[in-house]
C-alpha cells in the first residue's frame, strides 16, 4: 500500500516588502530556527558552493536538515534542498527524511509594503508509524501542519518587525 500523499498549502501575509521577506526566508544560512518556533537544525548545513557564488547559487547548493516539533508532540526531520530559485519570487525544493516529496514557496507583492507568501507541500511520510496511522490520522496530521505553519508565520512576522 503506497504511503498517503499530503497536499498541504499555507498562505502567509506580511506588512513588509517582498525583498525583505525573501531575504529572511531564502537565507542561505537557513536562519529559520531563529524565528520559527518548533523548528531547529538537526545537523550542520551542507554547502556545496564557494563563498563567492551568487545568493541564488548558494541557496541551490545548500541542504538543511531541519527538525519540526508538531503540536501533538512528535518531531519530524526533513532534509530541505532547493531545486529552483527565482529571486525574489519563488523557490522550489525537494524534501527527504521523515517526509519525501516536493514543495514550493511563491512570494508576491500585494503592494509596495505588503507581501503574500503561498507555500505548497506535496509529501508522503516515510516513517512506518505515520504510514500506518495516515488512513485514520490524516486530519490530525493536517491540523498539526497548519498549527506549525501558523507558528512560522507569526514567528517570521515578529522577526521582520524587529
Amino acid at each position: 500500500m503506497p504511503a498517503h500523499l499530503y497536499s498541504l498549502s499555507s498562505i502567509w501575509n506580511f506588512a513588509h516588502p517582498r525583498q525583505k521577506v525573501w531575504d529572511v526566508m531564502a537565507d542561505p544560512t537557513m536562519s529559520w530556527p531563529l524565528w520559527w518556533p518548533g523548528c531547529s537544525l538537526a545537523a550542520p548545513l551542507e554547502h556545496h558552493s564557494d563563498v563567492h557564488s551568487s545568493a541564488d547559487e548558494q541557496i541551490l547548493t545548500t541542504t538543511a536538515a531541519l527538525k519540526f516539533r508538531a503540536s501533538y508532540g512528535y518531531t519530524l526531520m526533513v532534509l530541505y534542498h532547493p531545486t529552483r530559485v527565482n529571486s525574489p519570487r519563488e523557490v522550489t525544493f525537494d524534501a527527504r527524511g521523515d517526509l519525501v516529496g516536493q514543495g514550493r514557496a511563491v512570494l508576491s507583492s500585494i503592494d509596495e509594503q505588503c507581501t503574500r507568501v503561498e507555500i505548497e507541500w506535496n509529501v508522503r511520510p516515510t516513517s512506518r508509524w505515520m504510514q500506518l496511522l495516515s488512513p485514520l490520522a490524516a486530519p490530525a496530521f493536517k491540523h498539526a501542519h497548519a498549527v506549525l505553519m501558523a507558528k512560522g508565520e507569526t514567528g517570521l512576522r515578529n522577526y521582520l518587525g524587529r
